[in-house]
Order: C-alpha cells, then structure tokens, then sequence
C-alpha cells in the first residue's frame, strides 16, 4: 500500500486509522482527505483550507471544461434525434411543456384528415389550445404541478416586459429547481442589470452552471467574459464547446481568431468538424419535410 492510500484511509486531523468500528468519511468540497468526526474536520479546517480551496477551483473547472454529452434542450422525446438549438426548428405546447421538433409535429399533423382538422398534442395527446387564454391556464396549472419549464417560461415573459421583479422571483426558482435555460437568464439579467445592480460573480455563476448544462450561448457569453479579462486561453476553449454544440457565433469568433493567429489551425478544424456534425445529427427526412412545407407557405 502507497503512502498515499495509507493517509487516505487515516483521520487528518488526529491520525487515527479506518477501522471496522470508525468510518472515515471524506472533506465534500475538494475529497482529498477524510475524517472520524466532524469535530476532527472542525479542529482541521484552518490546517486545510488553502489546500481544499484550491482544490475546488480545480474540480469547479474539470466539470466546466466538460465536453457535455449533448445540447441543454437534448433530444426530441418522440423521434430521438438530437433537437436543434435553433429555436424556429420546434415548439412547446402549454398542456406538458414539452419541447417537440417540428418533424413530430408536421408528421403527427398530417397523419390523416382528423388529426389535420383536430390536432392533437404529439407527445401528451391533449387538444392544441384555441386561444391565449387557454394558453394561460395551462401554464398555471403546470406551474401548479411545480413544472419548472412553466415557470421558467413565466419568469421569460416577465423579463419581456421589464417586469424584473416577478422575472427574478421566477427565474430564480426555476434555476433552484435545475432549470438550465433559467440560469442562462439570469446570467444575463445579472450582467445587464436588468432591475438590480450589474453583478459579474453572479452573473458568470449562472453562465457557468447553464454552460455545465450544455448551453451554447452561456459558454459563447463565458467565452466573451474570459476575453474581456484577458484569459484568452479559457475563452477558446469555451468557443469551442459552443461550437460543438452548433452555436454559430462561437464558431465565426473563433474564425476571426484564427485568422490573427490567437486559434490554432488543429483547434479551428476540430471545431469547424464538431459544429458540422452536430449539425448533422439534428437533421431526418421528416424535420426536412416540415420545412419544405413551412417554405412553400
């Protein structure tokens, strides 16, 4: 046994080993050292703290450097496939809040006379609402049923109009509850100002959190932020997770920055290839024959 994995399985504080009768258990900020008690961890902590703290930095940026395995909206949860960050490429209906990819839509539309005349809800198969009133109750009742889509939705509509206050409460309820697109809003309702003082740290917290999600234009606005401070090698990296996940910005920005020498010609093919393939991987015969119809309109 190591040195090393002899310490680990001792107390820091007093020493004493790992046995069948003492359970060690480990610091939950940084995880490189283990105690018997929290009175150890307590009589430690001053002994500890320059070391678990930068330890955290570390494991905060391991997690947000992570490539995420896809975009913070997914896949579509009829067909499968990856849904588009493009957001005239789908749509969400207020009875479930589920996002939909047009192809579903358009195909379960025209599946035959009936469903044309009375359209029904592709994923939960309730009525398409005839009205914004309609619209509304359905909303309420998710927001209800504690949806955080719904509020989420909600707090959007509220920062639409300036109303910041009620933006806030919801938004931030919504982020609490692990709203991805929420934390993206706030981040920008905290660097903007928008009905509170400008405030970067939180700001950027809720970019990064969104970013950690998988959502693009949080890593492009992280991207910027880095720019700005002059961490110019943290900005490409989070241009290029963006890219990857088929942010267009990121992708011209990183372009730009090719062209003067600041990105790589290895980083800007890697980039140019992952934008192209998730672009790839959202498309089927059945979204190409919903836009083909929305075109011949």
């Amino acid at each position: 046994m190591s040195a090393k994995d002899e310490a680990d399985m001792c107390c820091a504080a007093c020493g004493i080993k790992q046995l069948d009768d003492i359970k060690l258990k480990k610091c939950t900020a940084c995880y490189l050292v283990s105690y018997c008690s929290v009175q150890c961890q307590k009589n430690h902590r001053k002994q500890h703290k320059k070391e678990c703290k930068k330890r955290m930095v570390e494991l905060r940026e391991e997690l947000l450097f992570k490539q995420p395995e896809s975009s913070h909206i997914g896949d579509c949860p009829i067909c499968c496939v990856p849904l588009s960050i493009d957001a005239n490429t789908s749509s969400m209906s207020s009875c479930c809040c589920v996002l939909i990819c047009d192809g579903c839509a358009y195909t379960n539309q025209m599946k035959n006379d009936h469903s044309v005349d009375n359209p029904l809800c592709p994923f939960c198969r309730e009525p398409y609402v005839s009205s914004a009133a309609e619209a509304e109750r359905n909303i309420r009742k998710r927001i209800k049923a504690g949806d955080p889509v719904a509020i989420r939705q909600k707090g959007a509509e509220a920062r639409m109009v300036h109303n910041y206050g009620v933006a806030l409460e919801l938004l931030t309820k919504a982020s609490k509850m692990g709203d991805i697109v929420a934390h993206n809003q706030l981040g920008n309702m905290y660097a903007l100002g928008e009905g509170i003082e400008i405030d970067t740290k939180k700001g950027v917290y809720h970019w990064e959190e969104a970013a950690i999600g998988g959502h693009p234009e949080a890593r492009y606005s992280l991207g910027v932020t880095n720019t700005q401070q002059g961490e110019l090698k943290k900005a490409v990296k989070h241009l290029m997770i963006a890219a990857s996940l088929g942010h267009d910005k990121a992708l011209k920005k990183l372009k730009e920055w090719y062209g003067i020498g600041t990105v790589t010609k290895a980083d800007f093919a890697t980039a140019l290839r992952a934008h192209q393939d998730f672009i790839n991987s959202t498309k089927s015969p059945e979204r190409e024959e919903a836009a083909n119809a929305e075109r011949s309109l």
